[in-house]
């Protein structure tokens, strides 16, 4: 029997190479600036990292100019963890029409040389079929699951006729034991409105699991909602959230007077439970996101101990310019057994960075720093404070 040879496109050499290229690129450091951390000179992933196989169709009798067939906007808002001695991403990967979906990126040393796993997550339906997803939380609990936090979204059956917009967020749950075959358990029960990032404890509360959500009355409108709650579910099977209340609410004229909810799952160190959160305000050229970090207690993790003043992190540079402009959000961070914490940040709803720093150098910066004094005057009085006991040493 004859069969016709298959022939690549023409210009795969020149794609593949390109690809090898970008995902070898070796990172480096930039200069500090403060301290705290050190952030590095590239993106570690974009849009382009996504798998050439993904985008083209590589048969020259199906596609013999060579054209991209399914185009991706962006890769951003990743989850993170340690994954047989890996840092790996649960990527939030756009395509060109608009919706997203997860894929697996791992490295061998946290900073470059990122690449997807061969396909992208396969997240199985309930009845009601997600129309998008979004922005997963990874966490690897004490019950031995893995579980997957994430944002999906479905259009709001009570919106009026012609309103293409209106839509309905909730807290998806998966859980995994490889991070390749997902089991979907039924969406979050809240009873205190929309949830859009919601975060799971990494460990028991008392026997239940404890879970960080940021209720807000719509998909778009904040309304009364808007701050880190907290609330408890007796089985991950039947996510019903029982006593959810507020720890950390809005703030007027602060970087999280619009919203404020929390980034990746706390990471336990011996002063207390150590937060990554998103605060929100709204400005003349639309919504700015930022990173901060506070801590709450030890052994009762609905305190709120420490609050330095302002963000930790804001997009800077080229960071600031993307799909959704001036915004930087993480919900991704891993903490090796050295001390090193790999902060895996989003600039402009476009692609993904790295910013390392310890667990040592973030306590110290939370515990240390000062606190807002929510007014000018008190900042002013903060800085002459510092200002005085810094006088013998001028």
């Amino acid at each position: 029997m004859v069969t016709d040879r298959l022939v690549k496109i023409p210009n795969y050499d020149a794609l593949a190479k390109a690809h090898q290229q970008l995902i070898e690129q070796k990172n480096t450091p930039v200069a500090e600036t403060n301290g705290i951390y050190t952030r590095y000179k590239n993106p570690v992933i974009t849009a382009a990292h996504t798998p050439i196989e993904w985008r083209y169709d590589l048969n020259a009798a199906t596609n013999p100019h060579g054209m991209e067939r399914i185009g991706i906007n962006a890769a951003f808002n990743a989850g993170a963890m340690k994954w047989d001695d890996k840092y790996v991403m649960a990527v939030r990967v756009e395509g060109v029409d608009r919706k997203s979906f997860f894929a697996i990126a791992e490295s061998p040393n946290g900073i470059d040389n990122f690449r997807f796993w061969d396909k992208p997550c396969v997240i199985p339906q309930l009845d009601d079929a997600d129309t998008n997803v979004y922005d997963m939380r990874l966490i690897a609990h004490e019950d031995g699951w893995i579980y997957g936090i994430f944002c999906t979204e479905r259009k709001d059956p009570n919106a009026p006729a012609g309103d293409t917009s209106a839509a309905v967020a909730n807290a998806g749950i998966v859980r995994t034991k490889d991070l390749i075959n997902w089991e979907r358990l039924p969406d979050l029960v809240s009873n205190t409105g929309q949830q859009r990032n919601v975060v799971l404890h990494p460990e028991f509360v008392d026997g239940k699991y404890a879970l960080y959500t940021r209720p807000q009355d719509g998909f778009i409108d904040v309304g009364s909602g808007g701050g880190i709650g907290l609330g408890f579910i007796d089985d991950m099977a039947n996510p019903v959230v029982q006593d959810e209340k507020i720890i950390f609410g809005k703030v007027y004229h602060t970087i999280y007077e619009l919203k404020n909810g929390l980034g990746p799952a706390p990471i336990k160190t011996d002063k207390g439970w150590l937060h990554m959160a998103h605060g929100v305000r709204n400005t003349a050229a639309g919504l700015r996101y930022t990173s901060y970090v506070f801590m709450t207690d030890l052994n009762d993790i609905g305190k709120v101990t420490h609050v330095p003043a302002g963000y930790f992190m804001a997009p800077e540079n080229e960071e600031r310019v993307g799909d959704v402009s001036n915004v930087l959000f993480c919900n991704g961070w891993i903490a090796d057994e050295d001390g090193t914490v790999y902060i895996y940040y989003a600039s402009s709803d476009t692609r993904m960075h790295v910013a390392v720093s310890t667990i040592d150098k973030l306590v110290d910066y939370a515990m240390n720093t000062p606190e807002d004094t929510f007014t000018s005057a008190g900042s002013v009085a903060t800085i002459i404070k510092m200002v005085d006991n810094n006088s013998k040493f001028l």
